[in-house]
């Protein structure tokens, strides 16, 4: 329980739940930076769940993406790390197919139960060459449109809902 609240209290705008019409928590992703990065900053997603009966409405996906904004955003993260079983078909399709994370090793034995895990990473920012400039808001914008009876909001000490991931801002300007 300790590890949960560090994880809360250490890096509160990463972590996010989604609440159905009754505001009962469907699901959450918790997150970090890594502490110990020895190259560039970046962030880890620690634990990722959607009720089964929320499944399939694109929760997952915009807990994700709410948390990938944020670690570019607050912390300039260059990529997201992850860990998956690696017969976890569902997540893998979620990961790899919806959220383009790509696999960087196989961890042998990573689990209790001695199961392999994927650890998996995604780009959030391209590192900047003299002749380019680096993709603005490297993080892509979320897709995942709400879906009835279920929100996200960030799991901060003060509560505050989080800015709507993907929103665009409106132009100011001459009509």
């Amino acid at each position: 329980m300790k590890y949960y609240f560090y994880h809360i209290l250490s890096w509160p705008q990463l972590s996010y739940v989604a609440e159905d019409h009754k505001g009962r928590i469907v699901g959450y992703v918790l997150a970090k930076m890594e502490e110990e990065a020895k190259d560039e900053p970046h962030g880890h997603i620690t634990s990722l769940a959607v009720l089964r009966s929320h499944r399939k409405l694109g929760l997952a996906t915009k807990l994700m993406r709410q948390s990938e904004r944020a670690m570019l955003e607050t912390f300039d993260a260059s990529y997201v790390s992850l860990h998956v079983r690696v017969s976890n078909r569902a997540a893998l399709s979620l990961y790899m197919d919806t959220l383009k994370f790509e696999i960087h090793e196989t961890e042998a034995k990573y689990y209790a139960d001695n199961e392999d895990a994927y650890a998996m990473r995604k780009v959030l920012k391209q590192k900047a060459l003299p002749e380019t400039l680096a993709l603005e808001n490297g993080a892509e914008q979320a897709t995942a449109t709400p879906q009835p009876g279920a929100e996200t909001k960030a799991v901060t000490p003060s509560s505050q809902p989080p800015k709507a991931a993907g929103g665009k801002k409106k132009k100011k300007g001459k009509k």
